[in-house]
C-alpha cells in the first residue's frame, strides 16, 4: 500500500487539520468531539443543515460547509458513521433559533446515530433521509436504497433553500421531493484501499468492472468485463431512466461523479456520452457538474445522477454558494 500518510491511527485528524488551516476563511474544525462548522458567525433565525458520514468521500461532506450549503458536517473515521456525540454537539453549536434539518445518507451506521442525537437534542428538528441509488435495494450496509451523490443535490438545493430563509418544516419537504427526483448509479474499475486494512477492499481483475459499486467499495449488480465508455453510459443511463421515468421533454440535472482516482478528461469523456444517451431520449440536459464530489478514497470509477428539474429547483441549483468544493 502507498498512501502519503504519516500513520493510519491519525490520517483523519491530520487531514482535517489541514482541511482547516487550507480554507479558515470558510471553515472551523472543532475537537473532542470533531465535527465542521462555518467561520461566519451564526445567522440568527436561519435553519441549520447539517450532514456527515464516514470519511473517505471528500469533499463530501465537510468541503461543502459554507455559504449556500451545510452549516455543519459531521466526519467518522473511513467508512464509518460519525458518533451521536458529534452530531449532538454541532447541532448545538449551529441552531440559530430556527431549528436544525439532519441530512443523512441511508446507511445503517449513519441512520442509527443520526437517530440517536435527534433523540437527544433538545431543540427544534428534522431529518431528510438520501437513497438515490439505483443498483441495490438491499446490502450489509444498508436496508433499502443507499444514499450516494446525490445526497450533494439535496443539500445545494435545501442549502440555498435555507439560506433564503425557509423554514424547518418547508425545508424537510422540499429536501424529501429532491430526494424523490433523483437517482445515481456507479462503476468501478478498481478497489479502494482503506488505510488501516492496507490492502484492497476487493480484488478485481484488470479486465473486468464492477457494476453498481457502492461508495464504500460494496458490490452492486454485477461484475463485468470491461467495456468502452459508451457501454459503461448506455447501462447506467438505461439503469436510472427506466427507475426515474423522466417524461420526454424534461428538464434534468446530470452530476457525473469520480470516485477518487478518475482524471478530469475521463469524467468528461464520460458526460458526453451519458448527455448523448440521455438527449436521444428526449430529455433536456439544462445543469450541469462534473468532478469528484463523493468519493471513494482511491476508487477508479464514477457515478452518474440525474436529477428532474422544475422552475423552483432550477432556480435553487443556480443560487450562490461559496465552500471549499463548490463555488458560484
Amino acid at each position: 500500500m502507498k498512501k502519503l500518510i504519516n500513520h493510519v491511527d491519525d490520517v483523519l485528524a491530520q487531514a482535517l487539520e489541514g482541511f482547516g488551516s487550507a480554507h479558515a476563511d470558510l471553515v472551523r474544525v472543532h475537537r473532542d468531539p470533531t465535527f465542521v462548522t462555518r467561520a461566519a458567525a451564526i445567522r440568527p433565525g436561519k435553519v441549520a443543515l447539517i450532514s456527515g458520514g464516514g470519511s473517505g468521500h471528500e469533499p463530501m461532506h465537510a468541503g461543502l460547509v459554507g455559504t449556500g450549503m451545510l452549516d455543519a458536517a459531521c466526519p467518522g473515521q473511513v467508512f464509518t458513521s460519525p458518533t451521536p456525540d458529534q452530531m449532538l454537539a454541532a447541532a448545538q453549536v449551529v441552531d440559530g433559533g430556527a431549528g436544525v434539518l439532519f441530512i443523512v445518507k441511508n446507511y445503517e451506521g449513519d441512520v442509527m446515530n443520526f437517530d440517536m442525537a435527534s433523540e437527544m437534542y433538545e431543540g427544534r428538528h428534522a431529518s431528510v433521509l438520501t437513497n438515490d441509488d439505483v443498483a441495490v435495494e438491499d446490502s450489509t450496509w444498508t436496508t433499502g436504497r443507499r444514499g450516494v451523490a446525490g445526497t450533494v443535490i439535496v443539500e445545494k438545493i435545501t442549502g440555498a433553500a435555507a439560506e433564503a430563509g425557509a423554514e424547518l418544516a418547508a425545508l424537510q419537504a422540499l429536501g424529501a421531493r429532491v430526494n424523490a427526483r433523483t437517482r445515481s448509479m456507479g462503476v468501478a474499475l478498481t478497489s479502494c484501499t482503506v488505510p488501516a486494512a492496507g490492502r484492497p477492499t476487493f480484488e478485481l481483475p484488470e479486465d473486468e468492472m464492477e457494476v453498481g459499486v457502492g461508495i464504500h467499495g460494496e458490490p452492486g449488480r454485477r461484475r463485468v468485463k470491461l467495456q468502452s465508455a459508451e457501454a459503461i453510459a448506455e447501462d447506467m443511463v438505461n439503469a436510472i431512466t427506466g427507475d426515474l421515468a423522466p417524461a420526454a421533454g424534461a428538464e434534468i440535472l446530470l452530476l457525473v461523479n469520480g470516485f477518487g482516482a478518475t482524471p478530469a478528461m475521463e469524467l468528461y469523456l464520460m458526460y458526453g456520452g451519458a448527455r448523448r444517451l440521455l438527449e436521444a431520449k428526449g430529455v433536456k440536459v439544462a445543469r450541469s457538474l462534473v468532478g469528484s464530489y463523493c468519493t471513494s478514497l482511491d476508487m477508479a470509477g464514477c457515478s452518474l445522477t440525474v436529477t428532474a428539474l422544475d422552475d423552483e429547483l432550477r432556480g435553487l441549483w443556480d443560487a450562490p454558494v461559496h465552500t471549499a468544493a463548490l463555488r458560484w
